[in-house]
């Protein structure tokens, strides 16, 4: 099911018929180089059901990035409910993992951008956030590309030192809809 349409992406649920060329993805040790490891195929089995439980939960999760061009699987983006502070509160976050053979032609951008518009105009979440380990610059380049600014930074065993990315609704207002 397509879920969000830009100029050159479809965005839509994830499926075990993505197993292939998901898992060759996540697989891959650049790709993932900010994970403690890339994934093995059941860590891949285990990131779409979580997603699919996801859907069914949050009404969202992470979705396929589909190139229109060329109907090909490039990756993920949506948005997953995490505990971004280690507090327990579970917080809305814009993920997105892209092949690298897809790197720096802004679709992790154009992506995350239709999340936001997704999460303000079909919830009534106030702030969205995006998370990653600090050294994690790609990431934090899409964050700020989309209008997110840095809101701080903690230490943490996972990722040593984690980033934190937020837009609210008043500035997703005001920077795309003036």
């Amino acid at each position: 099911m397509n879920i969000i349409e830009t100029e050159q992406l479809i965005l839509r649920e994830l499926t075990m018929d993505d197993f292939e060329a998901w898992y060759q993805i996540l697989s891959d040790q650049e790709t993932m180089q900010f994970y403690p490891s890339a994934f093995d195929k059941n860590q891949t089995r285990r990131w779409i059901e979580w997603n699919l439980i996801n859907y069914n939960k949050d009404g969202f999760g992470l979705w396929a990035v589909i190139l229109k061009k060329s109907d090909e699987f490039i990756g993920d983006c949506g948005i997953t409910m995490q505990n971004i502070y280690g507090d327990g509160n579970l917080l809305p976050e814009i993920g997105y993992h892209i092949n690298k053979r897809f790197w720096n032609n802004g679709y992790a951008s154009q992506a995350a951008k239709a999340c936001l518009r997704y999460i303000f105009e079909k919830t009534d979440y106030n702030e969205v956030f995006s998370y990653q380990k600090w050294t994690n610059i790609p990431s934090r380049k899409v964050a700020e590309k989309i209008g997110m600014s840095l809101r701080g930074e903690y230490a943490d065993e996972k990722n040593t030192k984690t980033s934190v990315h937020s837009i609210t609704r008043a500035e997703y207002n005001f920077i795309y809809k003036g």
